[in-house]
Formats: C-alpha cells, sequence, structure tokens
C-alpha cells in the first residue's frame, strides 16, 4: 500500500507544483480531481496538460488514479450536477461524457482507476426508476472503459442513491457483475453509514477494491475530519486491505485543510506512516 494525496486537499497553489513536495513527505500515489484548473477534460490544452502531468508524475517516482467529484464542473450553480441518476435525460448522457472523457485522461497518463459515484435523486422517483436511470447511464461509460482497458471504481457516497457497500453490491449484481467496475472505499463513509466494524463489514469486498479515500468521521456526520479527530479505527481497516492484497493508494482526503494543505500533509503522513509497513510506505 502507498501513501497517498487527493488534489482537492490541496489549496492556492497549483497542485502539479506540490507533487515534489507530497513526494519528499513521502507520498507515492496522488487521487487526481479533474477540474477547471487541474487537467480539465473539456479544456482545448488537455494533450499538452496531460504531458506536463505525466512528467511530473513520472519524476516524483508517484502513481495516480483519476477522480471525477469535481464539486462545479459541469454546473457553476448546483454541487456535482448532473449525474447519472438525474432526472432529464440529456442531463445523464452530459455526465457519462465527462466520464468517458476521464476514462481518456487516465488511460494517456496511466492513471490507476477513474473513480465515480451516483449522485443524489434531486426528484420524487421510485426507485427501479433510479436504478434503470443509473443503469442505462453507466452502459456506454462502462462498455468505453472496457475498451481503453480503464478499471472504474464506484465509491458509495453519504446521500446518493448508491450509499453503502450493500447498495454497490446491488448494483454490482444488476449490471452482471462486470470485472472492471470496481470499488472506492472511503474509510470516513464506513464510519458515517454505520458500516461497523468497518473491517469486518468490509472484507467480503475487499478483493474488488481499486482505490481508497482515507479520513476520518463519526457516525452519523458526513464531514471529512483529520485523521485522529474522529472515531475511526484505521489499524484493523489497513491489516484487511493489506491481507487482500491491495497494494495501490490509501489517499488522504481533507478537502477542509486545502488552505493549510501542506501541514494537513504532513500531519495525515505522519500519523498514516507506522500504521504501514516500512516497505510499503513509499
Amino acid at each position: 500500500m502507498l501513501l497517498g494525496a487527493s488534489t482537492n486537499g490541496i489549496g492556492d497553489v497549483d497542485p502539479l507544483a506540490a507533487v515534489p513536495a507530497l513526494a519528499d513527505l513521502g507520498y507515492a500515489s496522488l487521487a487526481i480531481t479533474l477540474d477547471r484548473h487541474v487537467l480539465d477534460p473539456f479544456a482545448p490544452g488537455l494533450p499538452a496538460a496531460v504531458d506536463r502531468w505525466r512528467e511530473g508524475l513520472r519524476s516524483a517516482g508517484m502513481r495516480s488514479v483519476i477522480e471525477t467529484g469535481a464539486r462545479h464542473l459541469l454546473d457553476p450553480l448546483v454541487k456535482h450536477e448532473p449525474t447519472l441518476v438525474s432526472p432529464a435525460a440529456e442531463h445523464r448522457a452530459r455526465r457519462a461524457d465527462f466520464l468517458v472523457r476521464a476514462i481518456d485522461v487516465a488511460a494517456a497518463l496511466g492513471a490507476g482507476c477513474v473513480s465515480l459515484w451516483s449522485g443524489i435523486v434531486r426528484d420524487a422517483a421510485g426507485a427501479e426508476a433510479v436504478w434503470r436511470r443509473l443503469e442505462s447511464a453507466l452502459g456506454p461509460v462502462l462498455d468505453h472503459a472496457r475498451r481503453r482497458g480503464v478499471t472504474l471504481a464506484f465509491e458509495p457516497e453519504p446521500g446518493m442513491f448508491i450509499d453503502t457497500l450493500a447498495r454497490y453490491g446491488a448494483l454490482l449484481d444488476r449490471l452482471g457483475r462486470p470485472d472492471h467496475l470496481r470499488l472506492t472505499v472511503d474509510t470516513g463513509h464506513l464510519e458515517c453509514m454505520g458500516e461497523r466494524p468497518a473491517a469486518t463489514v468490509l472484507r467480503p469486498w475487499a478483493p474488488r477494491i481499486a482505490n481508497v479515500h482515507v479520513d476520518d468521521m463519526l457516525a452519523c456526520r458526513h464531514e471529512h475530519l483529520p485523521l485522529g479527530a474522529g472515531t475511526v479505527e484505521f489499524p484493523p481497516l489497513f491489516e484487511c486491505l493489506a491481507a487482500a492484497g491491495y497494494t495501490g493508494g490509501l489517499h488522504v482526503e481533507l478537502p477542509r485543510q486545502a488552505h493549510r494543505w501542506y501541514d494537513s500533509a504532513r500531519e495525515s503522513a505522519t500519523f498514516l506512516s507506522p500504521l504501514l509497513p516500512a516497505r510499503t510506505s513509499r
């Protein structure tokens, strides 16, 4: 397992410029949230930006994954909209187009996966109607990922249609359990949603994990807290991941600490490093 950071926790500086400092702190993987100022998939200069990022990551000896949770990239007024469960088909198609572009960025960058989520249900549609929306919108995304050889990692997110590991399992079953639709796990989300003891709940899903977000949290409260400030029991979680053979990044995700990104990264590395085998902390 690799100590990992997230670009959504880096504020006031170009995240690419922060990569060498993160590497010096021991970080070896970066979760890159595509956004207007970070590998914007709609920007005409994207190929050159991908080249710069590929070289910057290579120079730092850092792996990467692609995240698609930018707050206002697609809609400047409504956070995270549109989504895969938006009522209008054209809006769902817009999200799917963004995800297809993210897959192309991941392929060009050599990233380990593209992480995605379902979205919030904002109308009164019944569950079966929402399932159909999600399945139909995901179809072309899954097909494109398969063609490009890119792994997708679906994240259960509090407040969204797919919010727990069980709901993720239901999605897998409805889609025929495609092997390239894997799992993003957020340590805080498990705590928030009452999926405890987290290591026990996670164990059956561990072989499908392709991406891990690390943050602390309290039960029933979706707020990403600095490590050690909540009630997440990290050692058994990491033992579970290690036993399942997970070798990817443990990406610290603390967006509310972005204004003090370097201190937060240093403190998180100090917290996490003793919990990881010495040979895998970098």
